[in-house]
């Protein structure tokens, strides 16, 4: 499997001189994702967890509905390795229900919704009515779970260089927490750690972030059934479209005890 860091010599500024040190980097590399032997996507992604990183994907996408889905996931030899070679960055994936048109579409470490080849592709219909979880979530185990996410963020504390995405429950216990060089990797992760272990829909459970709440990422929390979107920094205005649409209370701009929320307040209590 490949590395998660790795080290490299930097030269290093400041007031006191030229220094040369080894620093610490979060690995990126591509992932390529096949479907019984069919191209369906590159990724870019920190290595580690990729079936779990695929079943997310395949879930965000509509491709599945739940991890009984992935019949079998292989990881095997990259281009040019003559088969014999076993790069870890080729996964192969056989499904036990139909295979998607392959779409061969490329995506970078900061977008989710790169290669979707129109406007209308871009929406994905959730199988889960997030809408009908009504149980509540009290603002104060809400506002205790960035420094919750940012306490397990073991990759970023060595880079600086990786987003967070992490599951709780209502209760605060933390389900699954992953980190990776793109955002929506990360939720892409936590999503299929969750496909994987029987979990979807998600009810009652928060999806914790530590950046901004995007379009996507909010898209990916109602396709997997998550009532509760928690971001760190701010919301775009297509994500709380999206939050309004699916029934996701959207939370922003987390800081100690306060908070903006931009979609579906009835959640919390202690407002």
């Amino acid at each position: 499997m490949g590395r998660v860091t790795t080290r490299r010599r930097i030269q290093r500024l400041s007031a006191d001189g030229v220094r040369t040190r080894p620093d610490t980097l979060a690995v990126e590399e591509p992932l390529e994702i096949r479907i019984d032997d069919e191209p369906f996507v590159v990724t870019m992604r920190t290595p580690g967890n990729d079936v779990e990183l695929a079943t997310g994907f395949l879930l965000s996408e509509g491709v599945i509905t739940r991890g009984e889905d992935i019949r079998a996931a292989i990881h095997c030899g990259g281009p040019g390795s003559g088969g014999e070679q076993n790069t870890y960055n080729v996964l192969d994936l056989s499904l036990a229900v139909p295979a998607p048109k392959p779409r061969s579409f490329y995506t970078t470490s900061a977008c989710g919704v790169c290669g979707k080849d129109s406007i209308d592709s871009v929406r994905t219909v959730s199988p889960y009515d997030v809408s009908s979880d009504s149980a509540l979530l009290a603002q104060e185990v809400l506002a205790s779970l960035p420094s919750r996410l940012r306490e397990h963020q073991q990759v970023f504390d060595k880079t600086g260089g990786t987003h967070a995405a992490g599951l709780f429950t209502y209760a605060g216990e933390l389900l699954a927490i992953r980190e990776d060089v793109g955002r929506h990797n990360a939720v892409d992760k936590v999503i299929g750690w969750a496909a994987l272990n029987g979990k979807v829909p998600l009810t009652e459970t928060v999806l914790q972030v530590s950046g901004r709440a995007s379009f996507e990422l909010v898209q990916k929390s109602a396709m997997a059934g998550i009532p509760v979107f928690g971001a760190v920094s701010a919301p775009s205005s297509l994500a709380v479209e999206m939050a309004e649409e699916a029934g996701i209370t959207l939370v922003g701009f987390m800081r100690g005890e306060s908070m903006n929320v931009y979609a579906n307040p009835e959640r919390l209590f202690d407002l």
